[in-house]
């Protein structure tokens, strides 16, 4: 098979990216207590959750960058996901909580006497690892199936997966709905009989972020190249001239929908042990806006695109919240109008609007000539 240079490029950013990624672990494994090449296990935790949130990035790039469709739902996937997880790291605590009890703290607290049913299977890992994509992956093949048969789309399936954000989220901030109130999941101890805490399993949680990512890549290349990739970016382009060619696009979408809900899971589940914690803030709607301002800010329908505005905007996140805290909302609004107007294909896309502008401008200088 011989390949073009195109898709040779394609292969040699693949393993550009894929060894850069490596790196970091590899820094804290072997390198230097101190200096610039120091990495600590508190750095590489930081740069495993901007992973996962590059997933989640990748995951409404499927939908809103090659399908047209602006889902406000994807932080509700990714703290789905995040939940399942939980669910098992907090009955790996075991007997070493605040109360002594083989019940998680806030069931003692609220005076459960057992576990509740649906707790049981996540003692077992491979269950979770099973729910943390079947969960999300289940609400969304529900609620798609009820808005794509309805033709529900454009602002309206936005408003409506916004609304579908808000009331799962406040159905987890009560009490009674078993899954730790406002307060959510902390204070995990173990990850398959290893400290969560310890710079080995650190390591490992961020190569599992970095995988996920390159699979989450791989899955997005493979499905571009066939036939439902094609037929996927002709919905966005003109979901009409789609029904008039006999194809049925509800199905076609609702595959993509839950596509996307199961890697945003996947990244939920791999978020809530590098940072220690869940509640349901995690699935609030504007998180799913902040999703949004990354796939724009780094390229909305770009494979790379996504990854780096979620990157680029959360480190820069993470300077202004320190130096301005009272001004991040504003400054991250500004940030998506100054993309809209002046870069509508985000950073990826700034050296071929570049290109092109510097083409028109000698194309018109000639023909004035």
């Amino acid at each position: 098979m011989i390949l073009s240079s195109e898709n040779k490029k394609e292969i040699g950013i693949f393993c550009l990216v894929a060894g850069l990624l490596m790196l970091i672990p590899s820094l804290n494994a072997w390198g230097p207590e101190s200096g610039f090449l120091s990495m600590s296990a508190f750095q590489v935790s930081l740069w495993g959750k901007y992973l996962t949130y590059a997933i989640l990035a990748m995951s409404l790039n499927l939908l809103w960058g090659y399908t047209g469709l602006l889902c406000l739902c994807q932080s509700l996937f990714f703290a789905l996901g995040g939940y399942a997880m939980g669910m098992y790291l907090m009955l790996m605590i075991g007997e070493r909580g605040a109360y002594k009890s083989t019940l998680p703290d806030f069931m003692v607290f609220l005076g459960y006497q057992e576990l509740p049913i649906h707790w049981q299977p996540f003692y077992s890992f491979w269950f979770t690892v099973g729910a943390v994509l079947w969960v999300p992956g289940l609400v969304a093949m529900i609620f798609g199936f009820l808005a794509f048969r309805s033709r529900i789309k454009g602002v309206y399936f936005s408003i409506l997966t916004q609304a579908l954000t808000y009331a799962v989220c406040l159905l987890f901030f009560r009490n009674d709905f078993t899954f730790g109130g406002n307060n959510g999941f902390t204070d995990f101890k173990d990850i398959l009989g290893a400290s969560i805490n310890d710079a080995s399993t650190t390591r490992w949680l961020y190569i599992a972020s970095a995988l996920l990512l390159l699979i989450t890549y791989l899955i997005t290349s493979g499905l571009l190249a066939s036939k439902l990739g094609k037929v996927q970016q002709a919905i966005r382009d003109s979901e009409n001239r789609v029904l008039f060619s006999g194809y049925s696009t509800t199905s076609f979408k609702l595959v993509i929908f839950v596509l996307s809900a199961m890697i945003a899971g996947a990244a939920g589940a791999l978020y809530v042990p590098q940072v220690g914690g869940i509640n349901p803030s995690a699935m609030e709607a504007a998180k799913s806006l902040e999703v949004v301002v990354w796939v724009a800010v780094g390229g909305r329908g770009t494979k790379w695109g996504p990854v780096i505005g979620a990157i680029l905007v959360n480190l820069f996140k993470s300077y202004t919240t320190q130096a301005f805290p009272d001004y991040w909302l504003i400054i991250m609004g500004g940030m998506f109008v100054c993309v809209v107007l002046f870069m509508p294909n985000g950073i990826v896309g700034v050296y071929q609007q570049v290109k092109s502008k510097i083409a028109q401008q000698r194309s018109l200088q000639t023909t004035e000539a």
